[in-house]
């Protein structure tokens, strides 16, 4: 017997068919949202740079003066030995760096809360075929002595042997690495003979916040991978492997198309990724992004001098903020704005500000917090 919970409803032949409703196009009927940066809009610098390369016919696979550009901009910004590769997604980005640059026995250490461990459905383990070694941290910052935890087991035949260490930065729990620290774990993970990964989907974030280039904390401190983000800093569809050592990929250009990442109209991503990074509108999407999760943070914080029961879990260093809410105000402030609860971690809330978040949301969502 057929389950009903599996069948769909049959239809009479003479049934009227009646096409879906358009979707509207008022502002109004997508409010902003503390869910994720993802859920923005594509920044209108990025979608002119689509529509300039959008005239006539080009090479394909890259083989285009746009994704030319791309590659001579980030050596400007990475320095003289970097590749690029640009790629559909931020998953794609990391598992298609971790996987060119490591052997098949090969072992990535990470944070507990690495995206490439907690958000990617096993995309490094299935796809691929990488082992990770995750380690708990208090903040979802690697330091040396976190990583010795994992680096061991050399030649030792029984386990798969850590050749990688993977950062993310900004972390996922929204704290940014220092350049020097970054320096630390190049130095430790070199001196085992390991690369050093860094998932930089919201490195332009971390960036702005240290007030620092995007050199400084990947490349000028040891970097050898980066997986550069561009979706959530208003970009569609547009990251980039950047391969900052020469050589630590050998196999990157026949491994993005197995993997799924080769674009063959690539100059659209290539000249998103331009329009983002040849000048100052990464650091003023992150910056604004940043300015707005600082009010969001601050505001709780005040919440918290006169309830306890609001607490920023994590300082705000990038544009997420954590934070302890009461159960009956976070019920509240959702019935207008998404927001997500973490994990495992009932009562912690991520909020996230994004290259369009506006101050009048923010103080909107604050009022309703407070009630």
């Amino acid at each position: 017997m057929t389950d009903p919970r599996n069948s769909a409803p049959q239809s009479s032949p003479s049934a009227p068919s009646t096409a879906a409703a358009p979707i509207s196009t008022d502002p109004a009927a997508h409010p902003a949202s503390f869910a994720s940066d993802n859920w923005a809009g594509a920044h209108p610098e990025a979608l002119a740079a689509l529509a300039a390369a959008n005239v006539g016919h080009a090479p394909a696979y890259g083989d285009d003066a746009w994704t030319a550009r791309f590659q001579g901009l980030a050596k400007e910004l990475f320095g003289t030995s970097a590749q690029a590769y640009p790629v559909f997604n931020g998953t794609g980005a990391n598992v298609l760096a971790l996987q060119a640059a490591l052997p098949r026995w090969g072992a990535v250490i990470c944070a507990a809360t690495a995206h490439i461990a907690t958000d990617e459905t096993g995309a490094p383990e299935k796809t691929g075929g990488l082992k990770l070694l995750t380690v708990g941290t208090p903040d979802g910052k690697l330091t040396p002595e976190l990583v010795a935890q994992q680096a061991w087991g050399w030649g030792n035949e029984h386990r798969a042997e850590p050749l990688a260490v993977s950062i993310s930065q900004s972390t996922e729990f929204g704290t940014s690495y220092s350049a020097d620290e970054v320096a630390a774990l190049a130095e430790q993970a070199h001196a085992h003979g390991m690369l050093l990964h860094v998932d930089g989907s919201r490195l332009g974030n971390a960036s702005a916040y240290l007030g620092t280039s995007l050199a400084a904390t990947t490349a000028e401190a040891g970097a050898d991978l980066l997986s550069l983000g561009g979706t959530k800093n208003g970009l569609v569809g547009a990251e980039a492997v950047i391969v900052l050592r020469p050589g630590a990929t050998p196999g990157m250009p026949y491994l993005r198309k197995i993997n799924l990442q080769l674009a063959s109209k690539m100059r659209f991503a290539s000249a998103q990724l331009t329009a983002l990074y040849e000048g100052d509108l990464w650091h003023r999407s992150a910056s604004h992004a940043n300015t707005m999760a600082a009010r969001l943070g601050t505001g709780i914080a005040a919440l918290g001098a006169q309830d306890p029961g609001f607490t920023l879990a994590f300082p705000v260093e990038s544009n997420g903020v954590f934070a302890l809410l009461p159960a009956a105000a976070a019920e509240r402030a959702r019935t207008r704005y998404a927001f997500s609860e973490w994990p495992g971690r009932p009562g912690l809330f991520r909020l996230m500000c994004a290259w369009d978040t506006n101050p009048e949301d923010v103080d909107a969502l604050l009022a309703l917090l407070a009630g």
